[in-house]
């Protein structure tokens, strides 16, 4: 018996429903255990992500409070206990707190007139990729002026190119040093110019501006202009 166009219809689709609800429990039949696997391997990712986490909080903040016990000992008579413990520190830990570790020990370097260690601090936490860019910036200034004078001018001018640019957080002290690299150069209409610029700057603290100013009208270059635009109460 010949069935209706509408119940033929309707039989191919109960065929093919059923054809997927086989397909779909052979395949959870045949691969559920791959699946469990699956989800049982994202459970231990995620956990073992979190107790990671988890860790390094706690590894940071023992790190953070280790440091202010240094910082204690800094000025008193166990200030050299406080040196080994910042060298420790330095290489026991990453990032910011090792940067702040080195810097901590270049400061004290100095303190005690101890030039090429502060020097050598300084050049490991420019150079170090793992540490934030800030810092990074701010041992390769602090680095330079110690090195000033054994370094040809060319060679200050180079590495401080990036910081004695208008804007740049550094430019005040960076500029600095380039426009004496400059004189050193003879290129003193140059240096003029930049101390110029820097007394023009009004993020520059305003001690290095009027100290600027004063170093462009030396050379010939008029900034009185920019210092009494940005200290109207000196007019």
């Amino acid at each position: 018996m010949a069935l209706a166009p509408d119940s033929g219809d309707s039989f191919l689709r109960e065929v093919e429903e059923n054809l997927k609800r086989d397909q779909a429990r052979d395949f959870a039949r045949k691969n559920l255990p791959w699946l469990i696997a699956l989800v049982v391997i994202f459970l231990l990712a995620a956990g073992g992500y979190l107790f990671w986490q988890h860790r390094q909080n706690e590894h940071a903040s023992a790190q953070s409070e280790q440091l202010v016990g240094i910082f204690r000992k800094v000025g008193t008579p166990t200030e050299a206990a406080a040196k080994s413990e910042l060298g420790s520190l330095a290489a026991d830990s990453d990032g910011a707190m090792r940067a702040t570790a080195r810097l901590t020990r270049a400061a004290l370097a100095l303190n005690g007139n101890d030039r090429a260690a502060a020097i050598a601090e300084y050049g490991q936490v420019a150079a170090d990729d793992d540490v934030p860019e800030a810092y990074r910036d701010l041992a390769t200034i602090r680095k330079t002026s110690l090195e000033f004078d054994t370094l040809k001018p060319y060679q200050v001018i180079a590495r401080l190119q990036p910081y004695a640019k208008a804007g740049n957080p550094w430019f005040g002290t960076a500029g600095e040093l380039t426009a004496a690299a400059l004189i050193k150069q003879g290129k003193k209409a140059e240096a003029g110019r930049m101390y110029a610029a820097i007394a023009a700057d009004p993020e520059v603290p305003a001690a290095l501006r009027s100290r600027a100013g004063q170093l462009a009208g030396t050379l010939g270059v008029d900034a009185s202009a920019s210092i009494q635009l940005l200290n109207p109460q000196g007019r």
